[in-house]
């Protein structure tokens, strides 16, 4: 058994850009060895990971060799020509005629307010009928209930992707078996986000690894993860951030589904991992785009979490933060607008992490 897919948002880099030479190898490594599923999205690395779609995949295989999904960034338009615009830019970027997978992206209250306002889902209906997207759907940040209500009003869509890991699995913000149990009420095959949750569970503590050995004790924490998205009967294709071709031949290694057993000792080293992490970031990004500030939110929750782990290695963090300064707004340049907290997936309460890492971090030397 193997679902996995390749997700072109965490890619190999070279200082600040894209390594294309080591991306090719990685998209190589993956087709090799046997896998057929891309995902994308407009809004990812500013438009640069469809490019290197474009690039590294279209550019160099024939179009029947993999499946492409991308995603509309429907909470910046406003309007249904301006749906069309982006798609057309797209499957420019991208060199492709059609998409196997086509998606809203990032659905949550709001933004399926504004989806319905500019008749996004009659915009995939659209390229359905047109024959420019085989499939559809959206990815999804929000509760169960909502969910249920999209999908009651929306059953013509075929897939949702969720973030979905055994960290989140009982979560009460991320609700990620709710909203698995939501689609497979409705029928829906489940796409997923985040198995390994931004790479955080790919080193846990040791006591939290040594529960997870009972399981499989050659296997990495980060390929047990994997599995256990896999394990789960309505889960289609798993997506995975590879910037490495040893990431890949992990990720497509043949497994066997978890048993009830093994999905119990995951709940038992989760436990242990949510109490040793201060900030449950995934570093997904997303609150970026909207600091006014241009503070390095992800990068600072990585070395608070690093720091609260081994306070006594402050004079090894906090050098490198000091120098994300010079680069970055600093932590106590936050101006409290909770922009960064309106486009969390986590939901995350940044501003008062943000307090935190200030206290902790600044004004060491």
């Amino acid at each position: 058994m193997n679902k996995m897919g390749f997700g072109y948002l965490r890619l190999p880099k070279n200082g600040d850009e894209i390594d294309y030479q080591e991306l090719d190898k990685v998209t190589d490594a993956f087709i090799e060895k046997g896998g057929v599923y891309f995902d994308t999205a407009y809004s990812y690395l500013g438009g640069k990971s469809e490019e290197a779609i474009g690039r590294c995949l279209s550019a160099r295989y024939p179009r029947e060799k993999y499946k492409l999904a991308t995603k509309l960034a429907g909470y910046d338009v406003k309007s249904y020509d301006e749906c069309w615009s982006q798609f057309n830019i797209q499957l420019q970027r991208c060199d492709v005629e059609y998409f196997d997978v086509y998606m809203l992206h990032w659905l949550n209250r709001k933004n399926y307010s504004l989806a319905e306002k500019y008749n996004e889902f009659e915009f995939l209906k659209e390229l359905k009928t047109k024959g420019l997207a085989k499939k559809t759907g959206f990815s999804y940040h929000d509760t169960a209930d909502l969910l249920d209500e999209i999908l009651t009003k929306h059953p013509e869509v075929d897939y949702v992707l969720l973030q979905i890991n055994y960290l989140d699995w009982e979560s009460d913000a991320i609700q990620s078996r709710q909203c698995y149990e939501v689609c497979v009420k409705h029928s829906k095959k489940v796409i997923v986000m985040e198995p390994v949750k931004g790479g955080r569970l790919a080193q846990v503590p040791q006591e939290a690894a040594d529960i997870l050995k009972e399981i499989d004790a050659e296997a990495s924490p980060a390929a047990l993860a994997v599995r256990f998205a896999q394990s789960l009967n309505n889960v289609e294709i798993v997506l995975s951030g590879m910037n490495t071709v040893q990431q890949v031949d992990e990720n497509l290694a043949d497994i066997q589904p978890m048993t009830e057993n093994d999905m119990a000792l995951l709940q038992k080293a989760a436990r242990i991992i949510k109490g040793a992490t201060a900030v449950d970031c995934t570093a997904c990004g997303y609150c970026l785009k909207h600091c006014p500030k241009n503070i390095a939110i992800p990068e600072y929750f990585k070395l608070y979490n690093e720091f609260m782990r081994n306070p006594a290695d402050d004079w090894k963090i906090t050098p490198v933060y000091d120098a994300l300064t010079l680069k970055y707004g600093k932590a106590s340049d936050c101006i409290n607008c909770r922009r960064c907290e309106n486009n969390c997936p986590q939901k995350l309460p940044i501003t008062q992490h943000l307090v935190r890492v200030k206290e902790n971090l600044e004004n060491k030397n």
